[in-house]
């Protein structure tokens, strides 16, 4: 004759990891809501180093140019559509104008990205201050380096576009930080 033993019957208890601790378990889980730094010298820095300045105007610029101009190549594509297509060849169309049109628009922002990084981070360097002006100053070198093949003419006016968007980007944020605490 087999014995049946109950749940009830059996001696277990239920594992809890943190009797040991002494602590009400709501503690453990008050994580601070400000960095935390391994280094007192990371924490004394308050902006980006150039490096992560580097890769995130890159990065968004490229990802910026890259949605814009895929919706623009599909809407293209979606045009170009003749009578008489097929829904494969029409479908086909819009992937590959939106793509192409994407990798151009993404590569040209990406690049505009790099530069002003790449000045921005130098100026900051040399001049030993993270102020309005560097931006400003990258913007206008950007708009002119990007424009420069194209003549002097063409990179004044896009040094002047670039320096007049960075100073009014620069600026916004700035007060944006001063009416709503990040």
């Amino acid at each position: 004759m087999a014995s049946h033993t109950s749940e009830s019957d059996r001696k277990t208890r239920l594992y809890h990891p943190y009797q040991d601790l002494h602590i009400p378990v709501q503690n453990l889980y008050n994580l601070p809501t400000s960095p935390e730094y391994l280094f007192d010298e990371e924490a004394a820095v308050q902006r980006r180093s150039w490096g992560e300045n580097l890769q995130y105007y890159t990065g968004s610029g490229y990802l910026t140019g890259a949605i814009v101009g895929a919706a623009k190549g599909s809407i293209e594509g979606i045009r170009a559509a003749e009578p008489g297509d097929s829904m494969k060849l029409r479908i086909n169309r819009v992937l590959n104008s939106g793509g192409q049109t994407g990798r151009r628009f993404g590569n040209s922002l990406g690049i505009v990205g790099l530069i002003f990084a790449g000045l921005e981070s130098g100026l900051i360097h040399l001049r030993d201050s993270d102020d309005v002006l560097n931006s400003v100053l990258a913007g206008l070198g950007t708009g002119a380096l990007y424009k420069a093949a194209s003549g002097p003419r063409s990179a004044a006016v896009a040094g002047a576009i670039g320096g007049l968007a960075a100073g009014i980007a620069v600026a916004g944020k700035q007060g944006f930080k001063r009416y709503v605490p990040i």
